[in-house]
This record gives structure tokens, C-alpha cells and sequence, in this order.
């Protein structure tokens, strides 16, 4: 049984609820959280939160590893940004995005998922499923409502929904090497859950547009000339790179939040427009045919 959070309440693939108990007001964790695909942990010293993947099977973004993202993104969305550790609420300042994949971040969209709805013409399932994407993505991209500064640390391949999640932070830090792309329209689909709302507002539109019907995947060290990824590490060294970025920005943490608050309301993305062109991701995934 696949079972989700929508509001305060969990309930299963078919929208049934279930008998668990409601989220808590406030993230509560002791150093790490563990789910099955995906590791919480807080570093007091320097106030950051990692979210690792761990994917099981094919490192996509599979239903449950959605559903583990879209529950810990809430409890700290309900906290305001805090975190339990040691008895005591401590701010998270960076929340950052990874994987524990030697060679992918995260492939994106479960095509053995969609291949099974699809079939059965499920539209609720895909509808579900898209929703569950864009609320997810829609918290990181808003920060959380919380004064924090969000990172993905991508060391490998992001496509897709992959490269979408990446897009939703901040601040993304690549390493050389890793390749990033939207191929969704070899398979007559476009990218539904947040590509063009949150590449667009990196390089315009046009280009945007370019990116994602062309299927080209990008070399790392072609989007940060392209302006997509901010900061290019070398290889093996992205770690290093998260170390430094927030080293060197230390006492200028309030301004350089400020500044990241600043582009949020010159160029907000609404909940309603992801959910909007998640629509017509459901309503042109099917109309697909067997070929």
C-alpha cells in the first residue's frame, strides 16, 4: 500500500485516509531521521539540515521517496524552520539536497509507475501523483516559509523531475562531470512538475523553451556558463564546495538570505502555477499511445 500526507492527514494512493497519527506542529528529531529512501541529518555547529537520497531499485523519483521528501519538507515548513536536536529547537539555516548514489542525483519521473496508470487510464493515481510532486517542489522553492537559505549538490546525473527538484533550491552546486537535462519530449511529454516556472526565472523563457524541447542533456560545466548552476566544483569535490559556499558567506548569512528573499518576490512561482501545468502534464501523459 503506497500511503501519502495531504493536509495533516496520511492517506493512500486512492485517497483513502489512514489510522495514523497526525503530523506533529513541529519537526522533532535527535541528530538523524531516518526514512527508507531518504537520511535527515542536522549539523548544529553550522546550522545545516541535509537531506540525502538512498534510493531503492532504480534511483528515480518513485512514489514512496516523493512521499518521504513531501513529509519532512512539511514538519519543517510547520516549524518554522527549526529543529528538535538534543532536547533543544536550533534554526536550520541550509537546507541542502543530495545523494547517496555514486553517479546520479535522481533520474526523475517512476516510468514503471506511469506505464501501469497510463494502461489502466488511472487518471486520480496521475493527478496524485502530480500533486504530491508539486507541493514538494513548491515548499523548497518557497523556502519553506522559513529564513533560510536552500542548496542541491548535484554529484551525477539529474533528469527530468530530478533536474526540476534540483532547480527548486537557491543555489545549485554541481560537480564537473555530472550531467543535467530534460528528455521528457523523446518520449512525447514535456517536464510537468515546476521546469519551466523555475528555469525560466534562471534564464528567460526562450531559452527555457530551447532546453526542454530540444532533450538535450547538459554537461555541468555547460549550465553554469548557461547560468543555471551557480556554483561548478570539481569532481569529487562538491562537498568541499557546500564547506567553502557557506564559510565564506559566515556574517553575511542575513544579507545573502535577504538577497534570495528578494528574487522570491520579484519572481515568485505560485503553488497554482505549478498545479496548473502539472494539469496539462496529466492531460498530455494521457493522450500518449503505445509507441
Amino acid at each position: 500500500m503506497l500511503i501519502t500526507m495531504t493536509d495533516d492527514t496520511l492517506t493512500t494512493l486512492d485517497g483513502e485516509p489512514c489510522n495514523a497519527p497526525p503530523m506533529p506542529p513541529r519537526i522533532a528529531a535527535t541528530g538523524k531521521r531516518h526514512y527508507q529512501q531518504t537520511d535527515v541529518d542536522y549539523d548544529p555547529d553550522r546550522k545545516i539540515l541535509w537531506t540525502v537520497m538512498k534510493p531503492m531499485g532504480v534511483p528515480c523519483c518513485n512514489q514512496h521517496m516523493v512521499e518521504e521528501f513531501h513529509h519532512s519538507f512539511r514538519q519543517l515548513q510547520a516549524s518554522g524552520g527549526d529543529i528538535l536536536h538534543e532536547g533543544e529547537w536550533h534554526p536550520v539555516h541550509y537546507s541542502i539536497v543530495a545523494s547517496r548514489h555514486p553517479t546520479v542525483f535522481n533520474l526523475g519521473g517512476d516510468l514503471a509507475l506511469f506505464l501501469t496508470l497510463i494502461r489502466s487510464r488511472n487518471r486520480d493515481a496521475l493527478d496524485h501523483y502530480a500533486r504530491l510532486c508539486v507541493d514538494t517542489i513548491h515548499m523548497r522553492s518557497a523556502n519553506f516559509n522559513a529564513p533560510l537559505i536552500t542548496i542541491s549538490l548535484v554529484q551525477g546525473d539529474a533528469m527530468g523531475g530530478g533536474f526540476e527538484f534540483a532547480l527548486s533550491s537557491d543555489v545549485i552546486i554541481a560537480e564537473q562531470g555530472s550531467r543535467m537535462g530534460l528528455p521528457e519530449v523523446m518520449f512525447n511529454l514535456f517536464p510537468g512538475m515546476g521546469a519551466y516556472s523555475l528555469l525560466s526565472r534562471r534564464v528567460g523563457a526562450r531559452l527555457a523553451e530551447e532546453t526542454m524541447m530540444s532533450g538535450n542533456i547538459y554537461q555541468a560545466e555547460d549550465l553554469h556558463r548557461m547560468g543555471v548552476v551557480d556554483i561548478l566544483a570539481p569532481r569529487g569535490e562538491g562537498e568541499k564546495a557546500v564547506d567553502e559556499f557557506i564559510r565564506k558567506r559566515g556574517r553575511r548569512f542575513n544579507a545573502i538570505r535577504s538577497i534570495y528573499q528578494c528574487r522570491k518576490h520579484v519572481h515568485p512561482v505560485s503553488h497554482d502555477e505549478l498545479m496548473n501545468i502539472a494539469n496539462l502534464w496529466v492531460d498530455a501523459v494521457l493522450r500518449l499511445d503505445d509507441a
